[in-house]
């Protein structure tokens, strides 16, 4: 994607068939990830994204409603018919804590606190999916069973043990790098145990 003029990014204008090339990849990003890491209903995905990285920009220096939400919906249309819960993690200035259900967190047993996520203290992203929610929740730490990082938003401390990276194909959304990983549980025994394979 071409560096977008400031002054249209302050207006928060993009032009709609850029948002939709943005939807576009998002979902590819996730069904490459979904390939490898056979997530299951009631599971999390945690997603980082930064709508200034994917825009050109240093990360939280422009950040983006339009782009945000595009992200977000595009995600979202995916996971839940999947039964699979998305947490939108917020910007440093909220310490990155995540957006989702209140019925994840109770599922989960992630105690709530009280902050509404703004394009400016909380991102985009995660104003996006307090909007969309049907009873968003801000939690400040979580364990994600996959995540994906898009401008590297620094994702790692909500995944569980043991994270895995996962390569994909596609390596950007818009100039966004893109890192994704899934998890597994930890091999316990030494070498003459032995291990489920489907669970590697």
């Amino acid at each position: 994607m071409k560096r977008m003029e400031k002054d249209s990014m302050e207006k928060d204008c993009i032009e709609a068939s850029a948002l939709e090339h943005i939807k576009i990849q998002t979902k590819q990003v996730l069904k490459e990830l979904l390939e490898t890491a056979h997530m299951k209903p009631g599971q999390i995905l945690v997603v980082g994204c930064s709508s200034s990285e994917i825009a050109s920009f240093k990360i939280g220096s422009h950040s983006s409603g339009d782009i945000g939400r595009a992200v977000f919906t595009a995600l979202h249309e995916e996971l839940a018919p999947m039964g699979i819960y998305l947490a939108a993690q917020c910007c440093e200035h909220l310490n990155r804590a995540v957006i989702l259900e209140a019925e994840a967190a109770k599922q989960y047993g992630w105690e709530p606190v009280n902050v509404v996520p703004q394009l400016k203290a909380g991102g985009s992203f995660g104003t996006a999916a307090w909007a969309a929610l049907k009873e968003p929740v801000a939690v400040e730490r979580i364990r994600a069973h996959a995540g994906i990082d898009i401008g590297d938003t620094l994702i790692g401390m909500h995944l569980k043990e043991v994270a895995v990276p996962v390569r994909i194909q596609t390596k950007e959304i818009g100039s966004a790098h893109i890192v994704c990983a899934r998890t597994r549980p930890k091999f316990i025994g030494g070498m003459r145990a032995c291990y489920d394979e489907s669970r590697m």
